[in-house]
């Protein structure tokens, strides 16, 4: 079956980090590496998009909740070292927006490669694709204060 959307063919590690414009507006918190933590991560992320004038059903909002969802739910299920929580930051430019999502775990590293769907009837596999179609730019680095790495997306409006 053929994914709904054409991820760009460019290799996360060929995309700018971090984007050189500086926020506008800046929003970081942490949260219990649960499902829960990753529910209240999406919810926050999609009311601080409403206040900062991205409607709940904008397509801002609810393009960057999606991705704040399969983000914080690979930090939860793939980055999770126990009694360690995740940490999202949302930013806004007048150009982009930009969403990072950090995690402690240093050994489980995204793949570089652009994401392919998981084979038949897999019930799991499909975050970073899904990211990737959704994103204008996407991408991995290593945490720089702290153990782990940070996974990114942005939307250029």
């Amino acid at each position: 079956m053929e994914p709904p959307c054409t991820p760009s063919p460019t290799l996360a590690t060929e995309l700018p980090e971090p984007h050189p414009t500086r926020p506008s507006a800046d929003f970081t918190m942490r949260f219990s590496s649960t499902p829960r933590g990753a529910r209240l991560a999406r919810r926050l992320v999609s009311h601080r998009l409403d206040e900062w004038g991205h409607g709940y059903d904008s397509p801002a909002n609810e393009t960057m909740t999606l991705i704040c969802a399969e983000l914080a739910a690979n930090a939860v299920q793939h980055g999770r070292v126990p009694g360690r929580d995740f940490e999202v930051r949302l930013a806004q430019s007048p150009e982009v927006l930009r969403i990072e999502v950090s995690d402690t775990r240093t050994e489980r590293v995204p793949p570089q490669a652009v994401p392919t769907a998981p084979p038949g009837e897999a019930q799991s596999g499909r975050g970073l694709l899904i990211v990737a179609c959704l994103a204008t730019r996407w991408g991995t680095h290593p945490r720089a204060a702290a153990p782990g790495k940070t996974v990114w997306a942005e939307l250029v409006r």
